[in-house]
């Protein structure tokens, strides 16, 4: 490869990712196309896997691979599953343990193969040559508990003399630019994930698209959900505050977990209440968003039945839970001062759905609904007859769901 290809190379490449980057493509595309054009260009990559942290609630790090032979994979890897025996015998491992930016393993030449098993699976999968390079994204480099602040690559081919020393600079070359793409695209991540575990999935969408100020939001047709852990202030008191906390978290499971599995939409916790949304728009209307709360909170009951049927041992005490079920109007928008605003839902059917699960105490009911909820759910319900809602000035319908 003369200089004067080398530069045109990476000159048509490096465009390419930063116009990718600047139009918002996300590591699946790039990490193919990246390939490809490394190939057109003479460089012959047959399997290329690229790793990259991120913040999430449930997993730590994500990685595309991409081969000649399949396209592309994409994994995920949970909190809990870092140390894996492929992890802890891996070149990657070694990298960040031995703090270097860089090593190569001539796959014919059999480096490597008695230390990393999976160099000798490349091997009797025909592959030659393996080079493994950090992409940091910060600097000085930022590494904690075997994550980096960047992206771990490794580069495999299966030219018969592996890679020349050539077509290894130009790849040196145009990894940070790589690096440029895969950054951009994980720090955007990133801020969709936090948005979406901090608001919720639809309010984090209309926050990144400009829905900022105080007062920002419309009003919206939706079935209420306002669910509360029953005796969490005794709980409280009685328990260690570590433990107190995986009860609400069990709790949060069963509760927040049902809602978000069948639509519905989380806002708040609100100590040790939840407040959700199904939101009554596309083909159904009303009926379909009210089925949806119903299927939820009885999802919600079978899994508080689980967990109390294998509680953990410092927390023998069943789980008991009220809910309210309402349907209306409310305003869905920013609540709060110029300098700290939150997402939430907020008018009369947000205020009502609150009375209607203090009812349930009074009532001995776990889930109550308003007469317009349950008019539009032919479920079995039970009439509880007409009572008082603080706030509201006449006695409302209210009924119970039947469970069993």
């Amino acid at each position: 490869m003369t200089a004067a290809i080398e530069e045109a190379t990476v000159a048509a490449i490096s465009d390419w990712i930063i116009e990718s980057a600047l139009v918002g493509i996300d590591a699946d595309r790039l990490v193919k196309g990246f390939c490809e054009r490394l190939n057109e260009a003479g460089i012959p990559v047959a399997r290329v896997h690229v790793a990259c942290s991120f913040l999430h609630p449930m997993f730590r790090a994500f990685s595309v691979t991409w081969s000649s032979a399949r396209g592309v994979e994409r994994s995920r890897f949970t909190h809990a599953g870092g140390n894996t025996s492929a992890w802890l015998s891996s070149p990657f491992k070694a990298l960040l343990d031995e703090n270097r930016q860089e090593m190569r393993f001539r796959i014919y030449k059999k480096e490597g193969l008695n230390q990393f098993p999976v160099l000798q699976e490349f091997r009797e999968q025909g592959y030659t040559d393996y080079l493994t390079c950090t992409i940091p994204f910060t600097w000085p480099v930022e590494k904690a508990n075997d994550i980096l602040d960047g992206a771990l690559t490794s580069w495999v081919t299966d030219q018969a003399a592996g890679f020349t020393d050539a077509q290894l600079a130009v790849l040196r070359r145009l990894l940070p630019r790589l690096g440029i793409g895969l950054k951009t695209y994980v720090r955007e991540l990133t801020t969709q994930n936090v948005l979406s575990a901090y608001l919720g999935t639809h309010a984090g969408e209309r926050v990144l698209n400009g829905q900022v100020k105080l007062g920002d939001g419309e009003e919206i047709n939706a079935a209420i959900w306002f669910s509360d852990l029953r005796g969490s202030t005794v709980s409280a008191d009685r328990m260690p505050a570590a433990d107190f906390l995986l009860r609400l978290n069990r709790y949060f499971d069963a509760t927040a977990g049902a809602v978000l599995d069948h639509g519905g939409e989380v806002l708040r916790f609100i100590g040790d209440a939840v407040l959700a949304i199904f939101p009554i728009a596309g083909p159904g209307g009303a009926e379909r968003a009210t089925r949806m709360a119903v299927a939820a909170a009885r999802d919600a009951v079978k899994r508080i039945d689980r967990e109390n049927e294998n509680p953990p041992e410092e927390d023998q005490v069943p789980l008991e839970f009220g809910l309210g079920l309402h349907v209306g109007d409310v305003l869905y928008g920013n609540i709060g001062v110029q300098e700290r605003v939150e997402f939430s839902v907020i008018g009369h059917t947000a205020n009502e759905v609150a009375r209607l699960q203090d009812l349930s105490k009074d009532l001995d009911r776990t889930i109550i609904a308003s007469d317009a909820f349950s008019s539009l759910v032919q479920t079995d319900w039970e009439s509880m007859g007409s009572h008082q809602l603080r706030g509201v000035a006449e006695p409302q319908p209210v009924y119970a769901l039947r469970l069993g």
